[in-house]
């Protein structure tokens, strides 16, 4: 076993973005870097994710000043850390190297050290041109590989299939599985492999063989990313430690739990009865703690559990006897390899934490609990909530057809939203795929990268046409506007590189932002001076600014929703439902969209 355990804090990124809605303003997040920077983690995931599309939308803010703001605050005490969804960075169409160059480059030229990459297919192809762009620019890449399941079936549904002619397929997401993409990931360069479970679905038995396997397939740092949500975060997390794992994510106590990653503070205190150093420093953690608890209050609107860990300083303060007997005997089970049993004590310690209880429901459903919300909220918008046992029971059945996707951002909403369109179309007496989103048929014809389990080509003819794969043509990309701003004498919308690539990103949400920070600079400097009315002439082109070789004119996915990192809630997606017929339901009432808070 190592006698090391690197520690990756993820509170200001994943945690605020799970538990807040993404909602801590830059003033908020520098009253914390002083004591962040004495803290010594390995590394702080910063960056990514939701956080540069809500500090535009909601906070007015710009991303790349708040990357800025942090790097400036730890220096090189951490590491900073990145997310990125790889080919498809944080929209979900593919964009061209030209694009994904100019991201990594300026990221990691702005502050970033390591780079987190994955892709919703776990599709390799999709993420080696940002790995290769990140490593040129000088950055670690951090190759991930999305963690799920298979989806479950009854001897009842079998037999169906088989009538049917229909094939199940066997498991598909072994330890085998997730050994050979870490390898394929190494072989193109990879510095650190993660596992990343957005759903919190890894339980500790699997934790521990797949990290036992990786550990023996791989030269590299091996990284556990997951999450609280069904209960199993924490001994998931201590089964990998007794196995060897390198590094661990996880977030300060009063940001962590239920839909979170487990706390530094929990995993420290079995790293310590492990004999495993961290480096960290306990002291600064506290103090850090305590300026997150007042975060948390002022964030209270946006607190779905509003249940406060209780506060635990680990450089003064020892475990009361009891809970250090817990702690003692889920160590034992753990490393006696009797997992269950660790888990059952573990689960012990997160309820004396005031952690959340399980979310029983995402466990047995095998779906993220973002994907669980969001089908929960269109049933609700329609009035058809006693629906959800069918929409859950179809799930398996859509992911099967749909070539079995990991159930990630953004699939895990395709899957779902197309879910509920099926049951709707069954109850309406019409064929269960009647009623096809645009985004599950993008998935279906090979736009998102090649599916674990092939998609049936007749299938693929019913719903997109044709039957041969179709990859998504970057050719066809073309690079966003940047206009004037009349109101701000006619200067381009976008000033410089960074810019360009938040309209190329972000287009709806940027073109906002840049427009009001063209305005204000233009208050400033005429002073009481009424807005122009014209723009002035002359256009910046984006493709000059950044060398973009072509872009889509629209990204459809923009807007994620603040849930756990699997449950992306675009507000404008094409929910595409059929909703005339439902008894109760008035012709044209349903779920076109669904907003984010």
């Amino acid at each position: 076993m190592n006698k090391t355990l690197k520690i990756r804090d993820v509170t200001l990124r994943d945690g605020q973005q799970s538990q807040f809605a993404t909602r801590m303003n830059a003033t908020q997040v520098a009253s914390v870097l002083e004591d962040y920077r004495a803290c010594h983690f390995y590394a702080m995931e910063v960056w990514g994710g939701a956080v540069p599309d809500s500090v535009m939308r909601y906070l007015g803010e710009d991303p790349w000043d708040r990357l800025a703001l942090i790097k400036h605050g730890i220096g090189s005490s951490s590491k900073l850390t990145a997310l990125s969804r790889g080919r498809n960075l944080f929209g979900y169409n593919p964009y061209p190297d030209s694009v994904i160059e100019g991201f990594c480059r300026n990221a990691i030229a702005s502050g970033i050290d390591i780079m987190r990459i994955f892709d919703a297919l776990n599709d390799i192809d999709n993420m080696k041109s940002s790995i290769r762009f990140v490593k040129e620019a000088g950055g670690m890449a951090d190759c991930a590989v999305c963690y799920t399941v298979d989806p479950h079936f009854s001897f009842q549904d079998r037999l169906k299939a088989l009538f049917a002619g229909k094939k199940i397929p066997p498991r598909i997401f072994t330890v085998d599985y997730y050994v050979k993409k870490a390898r394929e990931l190494a072989a193109l360069g990879a510095d650190m492999i993660t596992i990343k479970d957005m759903a919190g679905l890894i339980d500790p038995v699997m934790s521990a063989q797949l990290i036992k396997a990786l550990k023996d397939a791989v030269e590299i740092p091996i990284d556990l990313h997951t999450h609280c949500t069904p209960g199993f975060g924490v001994a998931s997390l201590l089964a990998a430690m007794v196995n060897g794992v390198d590094i661990v994510d996880t977030a300060i106590l009063s940001f962590s739990g239920g839909p979170a990653a487990p706390a530094y503070e929990i995993i420290r205190i079995f790293a310590d009865k492990l004999g495993l150093a961290t480096d960290v420093d306990n002291a600064a953690v506290a103090r850090v703690d305590q300026k997150l608890r007042t975060i948390r209050k002022e964030l209270a609107s946006f607190d779905q559990y509003q249940r406060m860990p209780p506060e635990l300083d680990l450089s003064r303060e020892s475990l009361p006897a009891d809970l250090n007997r817990l702690f003692d005997d889920a160590l034992e089970a753990a490393v006696g390899g009797k997992y269950q049993r660790s888990l059952e004590i573990c689960q012990a310690i997160e309820k004396a934490f005031n952690y959340p209880e399980p979310d029983h429901i995402v466990r047995q459903a095998q779906i993220p609990g973002g994907m669980y919300t969001n089908m929960m909220a269109q049933l609700k918008e329609a009035k058809l909530e006693h629906h959800l046992q069918e929409v859950l029971h179809i799930v398996p059945r859509v992911r099967l057809d749909s070539g079995l996707p990991p159930l990630v951002t953004p699939t895990s909403q395709i899957v779902g939203v197309q879910a509920v369109n099926c049951v709707v179309s069954l109850h309406q007496g019409k064929d269960m795929y009647d009623n096809v989103s645009k985004n599950f048929e993008a998935l279906i014809r090979g736009s998102y990268g090649k599916t674990p389990w092939p998609v049936d080509p007749e299938f693929r003819f019913r719903i997109c046409g044709v039957r041969e794969d179709t990859p998504y043509d970057t050719s066809q990309y073309k690079p966003q506007p940047n206009p004037p701003v009349a109101e701000a004498g006619g200067v381009p919308l976008a000033q410089n590189e960074k810019e360009v690539l938040l309209l190329e990103l972000f287009p709806s949400v940027a073109t906002k932002f840049l427009r009001q920070k063209r305005i204000q600079e233009w208050k400033e400097a005429h002073p009481g001076e009424p807005l122009p009315t014209e723009a002035a002439t002359g256009v910046i082109d984006v493709a000059d600014a950044v060398q973009v070789t072509g872009a889509l004119s629209e990204n459809p996915f923009e807007h994620p929703d603040y849930a756990p990192e699997d449950g992306f809630t675009p507000d404008y997606w094409d929910m595409s439902v059929d909703w005339a017929g439902w008894t109760g339901v008035e012709e044209g009432s349903g779920a076109s969209a669904i907003k984010a808070s």
